[in-house]
């Protein structure tokens, strides 16, 4: 194994569902003496089936296998639930594997969530010597990498104040520093990136880049973002329903994911159930959308998408703007577009609102657009409140003559310009 960083042979993870308790002593007496006597179990969720109380067992990963060989940037995609994480978790020793073996060659730096490893009372200092130390590294090694990782971090100011009020991009900050600089083997990282800004999102893929090209590190990254991916990773995975179904070059790997209709087209979609990221504020949810002006997802160049956004509030909260932002099924942005300040939201109440969506620069193709619900402070510092990744999806379906040219998106892209003006 002197070549290579990973080897998963035959691994599987599988858990029981319900075998968990429901947080109380009382609570787990009355589910208990409710299943001895065959009856429903009085904590139970509304809505669960049957096998939510049978401890169903569920293979989040099922006889997986591959090799990673040292220097190597390998992506892992997949819809919600495929085992994405699970993998990660296991690489990163949270947790076991049920079967199989899992052979790593050299430390691991993890990032499998905002804030992994921090402690909320230590100061960013104290956090990084802390991270460093549960690596294996010594103070003088953390010493020479210290200075270093403050500055990439942008944290020069903030370093010494406790981490429990870092915001979350300050917390994917430090903790993608402390990372990326430690003398580290191996580098994990599940898709916090998202909660960064744009430039240090650019900053850490750059990074990542570095660490593997000039320090022969592996990385392995989880991403939805089908352009970082293609952008960093020189080999990339598909995991379906814990198993492997593609390992290989890059762009295969990607197409072969959209085609799989990860994103699903209906005139009507709930987010109940949809993962809302724990790092945003969520003082309003989202709760659902609409389109009303269509019956099966399709317009023509030119129309406008005419939606209806229920959304529930758990404050009084006013100043609240709504962000739409496009993405092809490359899951490339093509561009955004904002709206005034909604309508005040009570407590404790539903809002619904209907809106519209300009589509006269979109060529044909399928899209999907991420919702966010965001405020600027008096700072003029963005909040981001809620946002849901994929809110809606529709496509765009018009005759490919336009003017007597053929389009292309291979090589004319997905926008239409306004036309030249010739001065």
């Amino acid at each position: 194994m002197n070549d290579l960083a990973i080897r998963i042979e035959h691994v599987s993870k599988e858990y029981r569902l319900g075998a968990i308790g429901g947080g109380t002593l009382k609570g787990d007496i009355q589910s208990f003496i409710a299943r001895r006597k065959g009856k429903e179990d009085p904590n139970s969720k509304i809505g669960s089936d049957a096998a939510y109380h049978k401890n169903e067992r569920f293979l989040a990963l099922n006889d997986v296998t591959f090799d990673v060989k040292k220097g190597e940037i390998v992506g892992i995609i997949g819809h919600n639930g495929a085992g994405k994480s699970t993998l990660l978790k296991l690489l990163s020793r949270v947790t076991a594997p049920t079967e199989g073996k899992i052979g790593i060659n050299g430390r691991i730096a993890s990032m499998l969530e905002v804030g992994t490893g921090f402690h909320p009372e230590l100061t960013g200092r104290e956090n990084v010597y802390m991270n460093g130390a549960i690596l294996g590294m010594t103070k003088a090694e953390i010493d020479r990498k210290f200075d270093d990782i403050v500055q990439f971090a942008e944290m020069e100011k903030f370093i010494d104040t406790p981490v429990k009020r870092y915001s979350s991009g300050m917390y994917v900050k430090l903790a993608f520093a402390v990372a990326a600089h430690l003398d580290s083997e191996i580098m994990v990282m599940d898709e916090v990136l998202a909660v960064g800004d744009m430039k240090f999102q650019d900053k850490c893929l750059g990074k990542m880049s570095d660490v593997s090209h000039q320090e022969g590190r592996t990385v392995f990254y989880v991403s939805h973002n089908m352009s970082t991916i293609k952008r960093l990773c020189q080999r990339c995975i598909v995991l379906d329903h814990g198993k492997v179904i593609f390992d290989g070059d890059v762009n295969d790997a990607v197409n072969l994911y959209l085609q799989n209709g990860i994103i699903e087209k209906t005139v009507f979609k709930s987010f109940e159930n949809v993962k809302h990221e724990d790092y945003y504020l969520r003082q309003v949810k989202m709760l659902s959308n609409i389109i009303l002006n269509t019956e099966n997802c399709v317009f023509r160049i030119g129309d406008k998408i005419r939606c209806r956004l229920k959304c529930h509030a758990d404050y009084d909260m006013e100043d609240i703007r709504l962000r739409v932002e496009i993405e092809n099924k490359s899951e490339a942005i093509n561009g955004i577009a904002f709206s005034r300040a909604l309508p005040a939201f009570q407590k404790d109440q539903d809002v619904s609102f209907d809106f519209e969506i300009d589509t006269s620069q979109l060529m044909n193709g399928n899209y999907h657009a991420r919702y966010v619900l965001y405020r600027s402070n008096a700072l003029g510092i963005t909040e981001t409140i809620d946002m849901i990744h994929n809110a809606m999806a529709f496509d765009i379906h018009s005759p490919t003559n336009i003017d007597n040219i053929d389009w292309f998106p291979s090589y004319g892209g997905v926008t239409r310009f306004n036309d030249i003006s010739l001065v």
